[in-house]
């Protein structure tokens, strides 16, 4: 066990189902079903990681209003309202929309919580000690990265849709990852030229993923490394809400864990691809002891090669990378 501290939004949302992108003009409608409950990535990371036996704190705003209301009652549920839940004057509120392949459009509205500005000493004292932080992209998070870098703890960062490593906004989280996480959604290049780009701009970083929807993702460490998972989805796709951050979350446990980028990249593929496969993703939790079975039932084909050099692929080695019951599946091919 690990003692993890994220950094991130809390947001109430409601989902809805469409038929399809874009939606049409309807006056009024009667979804099938609607679902309300608390995600934004702060939260959902947070929740992932507990409910894979991490030791975590949650750093966050909630509004003292009656949507604050429900986010600490189910973020209390999850055993995560500690000190670093701070009140503001409002929460934040999103809109999922989800179509009949899967398909979500997010419509967060954060601007109660970007106007908050996130007492330093309430972070310096949760973070002191601490295995990781996980410092998301939100406003809010940006005035603490000099906190976790001066007390010399490693910061994981997922940037999300990102195309320019010169972004002014993302610049600060970039500089001081160790671990940095993105969406292919916005890349100007291959994963694999993305990840020689970042190792070139930023030498603190040691891992850089790329989350690939239903291509998988791609990983690349500082040695020269470069692993490329097949997605899975063990229970179909249903709504891919929350993929991402899944996907982030559960390669930094196994990461923790092992120090294996394979067995860490097997672990979150699986993660991810058994997350879009409820209605409500962001709610659907999975253990240690289940994530293992699920391992042990969804093979999870690896290839390896470099990103530093036009070497073909060659076996990882997987060394301590090993589910409970037997490796990710690592070829060359």
């Amino acid at each position: 066990m690990s003692r993890v501290v994220v950094v991130g939004v809390s947001s109430l949302y409601i989902t809805v189902p469409v038929e399809r992108f874009p939606v049409p003009y309807e006056p009024t409608c009667r979804p099938a079903w609607t679902h309300v409950g608390v995600g934004g990535v702060g939260a959902h990371v947070a929740r992932v990681l507990r409910a894979l036996d991490e030791e975590v704190d949650l750093c966050t705003v909630v509004g003292d209003d009656s949507a604050g209301a429900a986010i600490r009652r189910e973020l209390c549920r999850h055993g995560l309202d500690g000190p670093g839940v701070v009140t503001g004057p409002g929460s934040s509120l999103g809109v999922v929309l989800v179509d009949e392949s899967g398909r979500r459009a997010g419509r967060p509205c954060l601007a109660a919580v970007d106007a908050v500005t996130y007492p330093a000493p309430t972070f310096a004292d949760t973070v002191a000690g601490a295995d990781l932080a996980v410092v998301t992209n939100t406003v809010f998070a940006r005035e603490l990265l000099p906190i976790a870098a001066r007390l010399r703890v490693p910061v994981a960062v997922d940037v999300h849709l990102i195309g320019d490593l010169e972004d002014p906004y993302d610049r600060p989280w970039l500089q001081v990852a160790d671990v940095l996480f993105c969406s292919h959604e916005a890349l100007p290049c291959p994963p694999a030229e993305w990840i020689r780009r970042v190792f070139s701009r930023y030498p603190g970083c040691s891992i850089v993923a790329v989350g690939c929807g239903p291509r998988g993702c791609v990983v690349g460490t500082r040695d020269g490394a470069l692993l490329r998972a097949a997605a899975v989805a063990p229970r179909g796709v249903v709504n891919t809400t929350g993929a991402g951050d899944a996907l982030f979350a559960s390669f930094l446990h196994g990461w923790l864990a092992g120090g294996n980028p394979v067995q860490a990249l097997a672990q979150a593929v699986v993660y991810a691809g058994w997350k879009i496969g409820d209605r409500s993703p962001v709610e659907a939790q999975l253990s240690s002891a289940e994530l293992g079975g699920l391992l042990t039932r969804h093979r999870v084909r690896i290839t390896a090669g470099r990103w530093d050099r036009g070497a073909a692929p060659g076996p990882a080695h997987p060394g301590s990378a090993r589910p409970h019951n037997g490796p990710p599946a690592v070829t060359g091919n």
